[in-house]
């Protein structure tokens, strides 16, 4: 069975912007979760008390399989990582947010403060898009939405962040009990129509 995407929520006119602006993009990111065989993801012996012994699909193999297919995209979807320097003081951090590293570093210290180097990143970026794939734990993908997407627009290296995430259904027949999106949209709406101040996608797939 292929994956097909049963739910979208756009966030700050997320899909509103690819439509729009990048339709190319848009279409690309859909043909790439139309085109992942999740059956062949079909494999793993679940050792959960209530899935016991059951064949059920892997979180890893579809995290893969999204992967092949960004990576096959002409160009294809690179990961982007990027370092930054970080300080005690939160209104020092507010105003340094945008700048070139070297200068937030200079800025830190000239605070007199100490500077500390961190990174963020993310798993594929074309064209100011950031796609993260979600079949981990629920805290993974607050992290992405309140953290990373947050980050790179804030640095000016993304327009627009979206997050592919399993329905309930799919990852009720799934392994490691992943999280859903259903719950991941609870979560987002409940912080209000602009936070995170980042236009997002959320993408719901099942089979």
């Amino acid at each position: 069975a292929g994956v097909r995407i049963a739910e979208i929520y756009s966030h700050l006119n997320g899909q509103e912007y690819l439509e729009a602006r990048k339709p190319d993009l848009w279409d690309e990111i859909k043909r790439v979760i139309e085109g992942v065989d999740a059956s062949s993801c079909f494999t793993k012996v679940s050792k959960e008390v209530r899935k016991q012994g059951r064949t059920v699909y892997s979180p890893t193999a579809l995290n893969e399989a999204f992967v092949t297919g960004f990576e096959a995209c002409t160009p294809p979807w690179k990961e982007l990582r990027v370092g930054y320097w970080v300080c005690s003081d939160p209104e020092i951090n507010r105003r340094i947010a945008e700048l070139e590293p070297v200068e937030q570093k200079r800025l830190i210290e000239k605070a007199g403060l100490i500077p500390r180097k961190t990174s963020n990143q993310v798993d594929f970026v074309k064209d100011g898009v950031a796609v993260e794939v979600q079949f981990g734990k629920y805290s993974f993908v607050a992290h992405d939405l309140f953290v990373k997407h947050m980050t790179f627009f804030s640095m000016g290296r993304i327009k627009v962040g979206i997050e592919i995430l399993p329905m309930k259904t799919l990852s009720d027949e799934m392994s490691s009990g992943p999280t859903f999106y259903e719950k991941d949209l609870n979560n987002l709406v409940r912080q209000g129509r602009s936070t995170p101040a980042v236009p997002l996608v959320l993408i719901g797939v099942d089979l």
